[in-house]
């Protein structure tokens, strides 16, 4: 008897219910879609990033400046190996203004450095270096 009593009632509260249970799903779709496209143009702008240092590492003129580097301290300081694209050098005996030289060179080049060691002993310098690209 109750339930013909309040029949309109629960029509109009099932629904509200099923527009609630309407707007959550909405709500939730559309959140998905923004985290995704959010992730994705992420993702683009990572992949961006290494084409960007691909074409930087392919640079044929960065041999020419590690080459140039070669050339900063003089030949009876350095030991310099190179392999396809590793270099190996040691110097030894170098003065503060060499080594800031030498260091401000490294540093700004567009290799992946694989060891830069610092070594005073007493008034001089020596650096071990290692990269490749």
């Amino acid at each position: 008897m109750s339930w013909k009593r309040y029949q309109n009632e629960l029509i109009v509260l099932a629904a509200l219910l099923l527009m609630f249970g309407a707007y959550l799903y909405k709500h939730n779709q559309v959140k998905t879609q923004i985290e995704g496209s959010s992730h994705v143009q992420h993702t683009l702008a990572e992949l961006k990033e290494v084409i960007a240092l691909q074409k930087v590492w392919k640079d044929k003129a960065i041999q020419k400046k590690i080459k140039a580097l070669k050339g900063t301290v003089a030949s009876a300081k350095r030991n310099w190996q190179e392999k396809k694209q590793k270099i190996s050098a040691t110097y030894t005996g170098l003065s503060a203004q060499e080594l800031n030289k030498i260091a401000t060179k490294i540093l700004n080049l567009p290799v992946e450095i694989i060891l830069f060691d610092i070594k005073k002993i007493g008034q001089t310098y020596n650096v071990e270096f290692k990269c490749k690209w």
